[in-house]
Formats: C-alpha cells, sequence, structure tokens
C-alpha cells in the first residue's frame, strides 16, 4: 500500500517563489474546504466518515447483480456515470464473476439506445439507474425504454428485482418510483455535487459489480486525505505548500493561467485512462468554469493522437499547457517480435512508449511548452484512489483561488430550458 502517485513540476516552468506566493492564501483556503461549513463538501471527509454498514450492503448487492446478470447497464450522465465509468473502464479485467457493464442515458440518440438494447435483450441483464431527481432528460429516456425492456423479458415483478436506482433520500420521481416498486435504492448525498460523487454509492455500486475492489479504492483516497489535510502533523510543525502536492498543482496551474495559458490538455499513454481523463473534463469545466474564468480542459491520447495534433502542439499557438498522465507499470506487455526490426527487436512494448512519453516531453520542452507529469504507480483500485482525491482536492482548491465558487454549475441549467422549449413547441 505504499506505493503513491507523485507530481513532477520541473518542466512546468513555475518556480518556487510563483508557488510560495499562493502559500498564506492555499493554507486559509484549506481551513475553508475542511470547515464542513461550505456547501456539497461532504467529500473531503468521506474517507474518514463514509458510512460501513452502507459500504457492507454495497458490497452484498453488487454480489447479488454478479449473480443475477451476464449485463449491468449503468444508467446516468456526467458525475452520474462518469466516475465510475473511469474506474471500471480502468481497472475491470473481465473476470467470469463479473457482468459487462454497458452504458445508457448518456446521450439521446436513437441509434446508439437501440444498438444497446439489441446486444443485451438475449441475456440476463439487471439496470442501476443513478439520478438525483429522475428528471434529468437523458437518463430518463433512457430508463423508461430499458425497463420496458426488463418488462417485456422478466414481468413487472420479477422486473423490479434486477432494477437498482441511486437517487435523493426522499424527494424526486426516481425516489417516488423506487419506494412504490420496491427497488433496492442507494441514497445521492445532499451535501455532495455529482463530479465529487464516484466515491459514494453513485459511483461505488456499479464499480463494485464489476468486481473491483472498492475499500482499497477508499483506503487509496484516504492516503491523499492524510496529506492534503490542514490538520498540524505530529511533530508540531504546521503542513507546508510544499508537502501537499494536490495544493501544489492548484498554484502551478493558476500560475499557468495568469501567464495566459487558458488550455490544459491532459496526455496520456494507456487508453485505460480516456475515461478518467473524460472525468477530469467534466470535474475541471464545470468546476471552474464560471463568471467568465477557468482553464479549458482537452484531452489526448498518445501516441495515437501524435499521429493527428502532434503538430499543433508543437509548433502551434501555445495557449496550452500539458498535464501528462505517465503510468509506471503498466497491468500488460508483450516482446516485440524480430520482424519489427533491429532498433525495436525484443524490447517490451511499454518500454516503447516509455520512450514515446519521455521524447514527447523532451521536444515540446524544448518547444516552450510547460509540462506538469504526474507519475501513476499503477493501475491498482488503491491508486486509483489517490487520483480521484488528488484531482477533486487539486480542483476545488483551484477553484477557490479563480475566485468563483468550484461546487455550482449554473450555466447548465441555460441549454435544458432552451431544449424544453424546442420540445414544447414542436
Amino acid at each position: 500500500m505504499s506505493k503513491t502517485i507523485k507530481l513532477d513540476l520541473s518542466r512546468s516552468q513555475i518556480i518556487s517563489q510563483d508557488l510560495n506566493a499562493f502559500s498564506e492564501e492555499l493554507a486559509a483556503l484549506k481551513k475553508k474546504l475542511w470547515s464542513g461549513e461550505e456547501d456539497f463538501t461532504g467529500w473531503v471527509k468521506l474517507p474518514y466518515e463514509y458510512n460501513k454498514n452502507e459500504l457492507k450492503r454495497i458490497l452484498a448487492t453488487a454480489e447479488k447483480i454478479r449473480k443475477q446478470c451476464l449485463v449491468l447497464v449503468v444508467i446516468g450522465i456526467g458525475g452520474s456515470y462518469l466516475g465510475a465509468r473511469a474506474v471500471i473502464s480502468a481497472l475491470a479485467d473481465g473476470a467470469d464473476s463479473a457482468p459487462e457493464i454497458c452504458y445508457a442515458g448518456q446521450n439521446l440518440s436513437g441509434t446508439y439506445h437501440k444498438e444497446l438494447l439489441k446486444k443485451i435483450r438475449d441475456k440476463e441483464f439487471c439496470l442501476c439507474v443513478i439520478s438525483k431527481s429522475g428528471t434529468t432528460t437523458e437518463p430518463s429516456v433512457a430508463f423508461s425504454i430499458l425497463k420496458d425492456e426488463l418488462y417485456k423479458k422478466y414481468g413487472r415483478e420479477e422486473a423490479a428485482k434486477r432494477i437498482y436506482a441511486i437517487t435523493d433520500a426522499e424527494k424526486g420521481v426516481l425516489r417516488q418510483e423506487a419506494d412504490r416498486e420496491g427497488y433496492e435504492s442507494f441514497v445521492v448525498p445532499d451535501d455532495i455535487g455529482g463530479r465529487y460523487s464516484v466515491l459514494t454509492a453513485v459511483g461505488l455500486l456499479p464499480i463494485a459489480a464489476a468486481g473491483i475492489d472498492i475499500e482499497k479504492l477508499l483506503l487509496g483516497a484516504e492516503s491523499i486525505a492524510d496529506k492534503t489535510s490542514p490538520v498540524i502533523e505530529e511533530d508540531g510543525e504546521a503542513k507546508t505548500l510544499q508537502t501537499d502536492e494536490a495544493a501544489l498543482l492548484a498554484a502551478a496551474r493558476v500560475s499557468l493561467l495568469n501567464r495566459g495559458k487558458t488550455v490544459e490538455v491532459y496526455e496520456y499513454y494507456e487508453p485505460k485512462l480516456q475515461y478518467f481523463t473524460e472525468w477530469l473534463k467534466q470535474l475541471f469545466g464545470e468546476s471552474e468554469g464560471k463568471d467568465g474564468k477557468g482553464i479549458f480542459p482537452a484531452s489526448l491520447q498518445f501516441s495515437t493522437d501524435l499521429h493527428s495534433m502532434g503538430q499543433f502542439l508543437q509548433d502551434g499557438n501555445q495557449i496550452f499547457f500539458e498535464t501528462v498522465l505517465d503510468v509506471s507499470n503498466p497491468p500488460g506487455d508483450l516482446i516485440v517480435p524480430e520482424s519489427a526490426g533491429e532498433l525495436l527487436a525484443g524490447m517490451s512494448m511499454n518500454a516503447v512508449n516509455q520512450a514515446a512519453v519521455q521524447g514527447v516531453i523532451a521536444a515540446h520542452e524544448e518547444a516552450g511548452i510547460p509540462i506538469i507529469k504526474l507519475d501513476i504507480p499503477e493501475l491498482t483500485p488503491y491508486c486509483f484512489g489517490q487520483l480521484i482525491y488528488f484531482f477533486e482536492t487539486s480542483c476545488a482548491l483551484s477553484g477557490y483561488l479563480m475566485g468563483v465558487n468550484p461546487f455550482d454549475q449554473p450555466g447548465v441549467e441555460s441549454y435544458k430550458a432552451e431544449m424544453k422549449k424546442v420540445l414544447k413547441n414542436r
């Protein structure tokens, strides 16, 4: 359990004086974050204070799901599904004991959902519907379609035993339906917003159903909480900015923004991190992007995207900085055969991939691009729990530094209102 993610700012063009300029403000902001007085900060102390009885029920329910079905369809959008999908995409190993996890309600494509129905129709399947209100358009439509299919296959009574709802404790359409129909249900906490909810039942139930160790996920998060909390350490010394890498990252990002770097490009060389960067894009985009402020989050998969976007990164308009997510020990490997030629023959593919990491960083550093690097020891539940909590904390602190509320999303409602007008006038 000693393996820990590590922040590397050596190529970021940020010097210690830049970071230290934020020290006092960050110390105050960390106290604010941990005070328990700010709305939607229930996630901050969650690694210490999660309900152990609920965790047992989540584990028991996940075991039941694994026995019931070959496919679990997770219905949700944004924070209601992205965190779980990020973890499952990175860590699920396809074990026979775990169902295949499919996703619905994250778009309004009739084609996508028709193909999903065709895929699952002849298989044993269950639904996990995640929505605080039950009225968000995308999951609401998908749930109604998939529920009808479940009714046809199993009948209403049996179908109810295959539907798992994660919703508000007391109110909302989905809560009313869950109580009326007898769905097994879990609660979306009132004090945790969707994009910060992956370590609640919202993420933990689908993740556990996929056969991933959620207790180790929470332990990983706790290990980072220990490093980021504003408490005094045992030797009586207060933690400095240099010992809190989540705060360091917040300071570095805001420093780069102040220099005109308005785009952050998350780059990863392991395809298993694709949906983690999608979660990062929501986390930072929705938390920081308000009041005309924020850093625009983008993501690129290397080396694939080097053959499309590499030219722009090397020679284009440098309004961006790069954040490289580097996995030190990927879970699988192959040896390159002799037929590949003298340069590559006999090497491991991961060694070639790591050469690409180092080569790209060197070339982009030479081009003057600020580069932040996060070293991830391995793709395990423990390390992934660290990643989740690390970025949640850094995002909250950077939002505060920018002078915005990192926990609301007022702009999201605008398109929903306009969409409803169109539907009413059709």
